[in-house]
């Protein structure tokens, strides 16, 4: 099993909105991404809670049964739709994936 951990932290104003529009807009298009490959074993989105210490503003765990579905998963066309929108709000991003 693969799992996949992305934290971003988001420009304070990009694309027209101010941040808390772009990360609710950022958790929903990613949401749309959790079914979008066979494998997929977990997919869950979160914001950075108002009053609990966060570095970042959003968090996307997910698990894999394979680099493989993993790889599909990266590759996917709708996956891949909503990269150009991330990387305009984007301020910062961290990823680690490891196997279990």
């Amino acid at each position: 099993m693969i799992k996949h951990i992305v934290m971003w932290k988001l420009k304070d104003f990009a694309e027209g909105s101010d941040r808390a529009a772009n990360a609710a807009k950022m958790k929903n298009k990613l949401e749309a991404c959790a079914a979008l490959v066979p494998g997929t074993l977990k997919f869950e989105v979160a914001l950075a809670q108002p009053g609990l210490e966060a570095t970042y503003d959003i968090v996307l765990y997910s698990e894999f049964d394979s680099k493989e579905s993993l790889d599909a998963y990266a590759e996917h066309p709708t996956h891949a739709a909503v990269k150009p929108f991330i990387g305009a709000v984007r301020e910062s991003r961290q990823c680690m994936d490891y196997e279990v």
